[in-house]
């Protein structure tokens, strides 16, 4: 090796603009391996998310491989990190630091190496964020399991099995063929193709529920010679899949990815996807980047779920991770949900993805009967049933419902009464020590802080003084208790906040729960009021309809058919949202939004990014940034933080086509912002699943 000068640097400088070396090194040593490794280190910093050179010594040569555990040193400290590819040439001028150690010769990060990358580019993140959201912890003990083991060859797809396609499915049933289109999607897909399709689910309960239906779509894929991977939201929906896997193909044919099943099985699991031992992968949001051999089919399920949007930086959202995977590895996708979002339907309208739903004949066989307690006719028989939390219709639908089995009241909040007011002016009663919202958590009870969990005995309204208080809003808690009351002869589960109730049984009771903590119940429930609608509506967002939407139908489809008696009441006003639930047109609705959206320019019709920070850093970051003149920036505004300092946010609605280059330009800015530390950092987050 030519010999450098001891003054030059180790590594070329971090910021932007530099010139590159004259000429890489090339070089190679002991029976022509490569000398280099390129390495990501493990650190959010910004303006260190790059590769950095080190030199691998022969010892370790054999076992520093793309995609290994290492550990390096880095300005005067040992910092782990993945290797990214091993090379022959280098482009520092100087002496390399050696590779200190090899903390696992498991290449865990090589098959997400790509689309961890995508997704940082996307979100303006750091390629470390992403891989610490994708690999999953080491434990050495699993590590030595697989240490004598050789990871399967890539065979770029497999052949499509006819004589498995022949005879696999022929005696299953035929849970997609059942929707327009849904024939189509099955047969492409049992060719070997890659079709892309928003389904409609009807699937609310029993062996035909929408888990049944990914799994359909599963069996087939896995017939065509390929592997297929689930997200869902929680653990729940998780033991509800898992149930129709083992029935569908068997427990040792697929593997769970969830980090509630602590780091063992999850990394146990995870290298029996690397290895090739099974190739279907279900789990909950880190589980989009599960190393599954021969991908053929992604699927997530309820895609508009809150808990798919990762709250850690760079704050990726789980179906945009699926669908840049699709693309990357060109798999066939399937999004199911009960209602639809904005984000599934453009993905329909621009001819990205079919739509697979129920024509109206199947939607009036399978759907319950829907009741408006508040439109003109409900109204002109009970003048008070626009202002009554629980009207008289919807009292006789739960009374009729408790003749044939458990009736659902699904509430808008936990707790017995989650609001307080003060009985005088009316305005909200916070705790006086962190402006927290005041609470009862039972009849009698001290109003306590939700945020602290101060009590305050001695309340005094900030405004007037008064020191009593009333209740704005009821919780679960206290609708359980007035509906035992009315209904004395009947039992009342409450599922909401800390206490779940996954299932109960199929006999009359009155089951009341938050929204998403809705039991299961094998042939349905007999009815079920949904109230509080008009809270879910008022709420200050701008996904308050979709999210009101998304929680209706989803306990909505728990009921059973109208054919079968089942009847759904719900007692919000009149709205668009209301009226695609009495319908049950979720996809219609989803389509109105998003021309709303598009027609005031709102994502996700265009992109948006969220900068907070504060004013001063703000000013200094939005300097001189080089954006396209069609970007529409609003603020910056003050906003609430914890931390009692200023601060304020910006946000910024561009086009997709415009998309690439306002990213790269929050991405470079953030790093050489970081790099030269003359600011408070600026969060940068893009795409916020609120909006904001």
């Amino acid at each position: 090796m030519k010999p450098q000068d001891a003054g030059e640097p180790r590594q070329p400088p971090v910021l932007f603009g530099l010139p590159a070396p004259e000429k890489p090194a090339d070089v190679s040593g002991f029976d022509g391996a490569a000398l280099y490794a390129g390495v990501v280190l493990d650190s959010s910093v910004p303006h260190l998310d790059r590769v950095f050179d080190y030199s691998v010594p022969e010892e370790l040569s054999d076992a520093a491989q793309p995609g290994c555990r290492v550990r390096v040193g880095f300005a005067g400290r040992s910092m782990t990190g993945y290797i990214s590819e091993r090379r022959t040439q280098t482009s520092v001028r100087g002496s390399l630091r050696p590779v200190s150690k090899v903390m696992s010769s498991q290449p865990v990060a090589q098959p997400v190496l790509q689309i961890a990358r995508l997704i940082a580019d996307r979100y303006a993140g750091t390629l470390s964020d992403v891989l610490r959201t994708a690999v999953p912890p080491r434990v050495a003990r699993v590590d030595k399991e697989f240490a004598d083991r050789a990871l399967p060859e890539d065979r770029g797809g497999l052949p499509v099995a006819q004589d498995i396609l022949a005879s696999g499915d022929s005696l299953r049933p035929q849970l997609l063929r059942r929707y327009v289109d849904g024939g189509d999607f099955v047969d492409h897909l049992a060719s070997g193709g890659s079709p892309r399709a928003v389904l409609t689910s009807l699937g609310g309960y029993g062996q035909d529920n929408w888990a049944a239906e990914i799994s359909h779509a599963i069996d087939v894929v896995m017939n065509s010679g390929r592997g297929a991977l689930v997200v869902v939201p929680d653990a729940r929906d998780l033991a509800v899949l898992e149930t129709a896997l083992k029935e569908r193909i068997g427990a040792d044919q697929f593997v769970r990815l969830s980090a509630e099943d602590g780091p063992t099985p999850r990394y146990r699991n995870f290298l029996k996807l690397l290895h090739g031992d099974v190739r279907v992968a279900i789990g909950t949001r880190s589980a989009a980047y599960a190393p599954v051999r021969d991908l053929g089919l992604v699927c997530l399920w309820d895609d508009g779920d809150s808990l798919l949007s990762e709250p850690r930086a760079p704050y990726q959202h789980t179906r945009e991770v699926l669908l840049l995977r699709a693309e990357n590895e060109r798999t066939a996708v399937l999004l199911s949900a009960f209602s639809r979002s904005a984000e599934a339907q453009r993905l329909v309208e621009t001819g990205w993805a079919h739509s697979l739903h129920s024509d109206r004949a199947v939607l009036r066989e399978r759907s319950p009967r829907v009741l408006h307690t508040s439109d003109s006719f409900q109204s002109s028989i009970d003048p008070l049933a626009r202002t009554a939390r629980i009207p008289h219709s919807a009292w006789s639908v739960a009374k009729i419902g408790l003749e044939n089995g458990p009736v659902l009241i699904q509430v808008a909040r936990a707790g017995f009464a989650p609001v307080l007011a003060c009985a005088a002016c009316r305005e909200i009663a916070k705790c006086r020590g962190c402006t927290g919202p005041l609470a009862l958590s039972a009849r009698g009870a001290v109003p306590t802080c939700r945020w602290c969990g101060h009590p305050d005995k001695e309340f005094r309204c900030r405004h007037c003084g008064d020191s009593n208080v009333r209740v704005v809003t009821l919780g679960a808690g206290r609708t359980a208790e007035d509906l035992g009351r009315a209904f004395p002869s009947f039992p009342v589960v409450s599922s909401s906040g800390d206490h779940i109730v996954d299932h109960v049984p199929d006999r009359p009771a009155i089951v009341v729960a938050t929204p998403g903590a809705e039991p299961q119940t094998e042939r349905g429930y007999a009815a079920a009021l949904l109230l509080d609608g008009d809270v879910m509506l008022n709420r200050e967002s701008l996904r308050a309809s979709e999210e009101a939407r998304r929680r209706w139908f989803n306990a909505a489809a728990l009921v059973r058919s109208a054919v079968d008696g089942g009847t759904v009441a719900i007692t919000a006003k009149d709205s668009m949202s209301v009226a695609s639930l009495v319908r049950w047109d979720p996809s219609g609705a989803a389509s109105r939004e998003l021309a709303e959206r598009r027609e005031i320019g709102l994502p996700p019709a265009v992109r948006s990014a969220s900068l907070t920070g504060s004013p001063e850093s703000l000013a200094v970051f939005m300097d001189g940034l080089d954006l396209p003149h069609a970007v529409r920036i609003a603020g910056p505004v003050a906003v609430e933080d914890t931390r009692a300092v200023a601060t304020s946010r910006l946000l910024l609605f561009f086009s997709f086509q415009d998309a690439a280059h306002v990213v790269r330009q929050l991405k470079e800015r953030k790093s050489g912002q970081s790099a030269k530390r003359l600011t408070e950092p600026v969060n940068v987050r893009l795409d916020p699943s609120d909006g904001v």
